[in-house]
């Protein structure tokens, strides 16, 4: 595990504050609702890309939360669309983008 690094103070993900639903955290990871999609996000703690190793970890503990969340299924998206330079995934549910919570629910497919 590496340690955790705040990486660059007008990151987004490294500030990780708390402005929606918490699901879990550790000292490698957390795991939250995204601001813009309402899904569950996790980040790495660490500004910056994991090893594959701890990519898989990662992926592994947000499986275990999608599954939860949408028992009819999910799929997992890695695309780092707003903030590329720090890991994170959004487990979506199958066939959206956004959670059925989210006011765009329905609206894009």
């Amino acid at each position: 595990m590496t340690a955790w690094s705040s990486g660059s103070d007008g990151c987004l993900l490294c500030r990780a504050e708390r402005v929606t639903a918490w699901h879990f955290e550790d000292e490698e990871c957390w795991v939250a609702d995204c601001m813009v999609c309402a899904t569950p996000m996790i980040v790495w703690r660490t500004h910056g890309l994991p090893d594959a190793d701890g990519e898989r970890r990662l992926l592994a503990r947000l499986e275990a939360i999608a599954a939860a969340r949408y028992p009819q299924g999910y799929w997992i998206d890695g695309e780092r669309r707003r903030i590329p330079d720090h890991w994170h995934a959004h487990a979506r549910p199958e066939g959206s983008f956004f959670d059925p919570a989210s006011e765009l629910f329905g609206r894009y497919r």
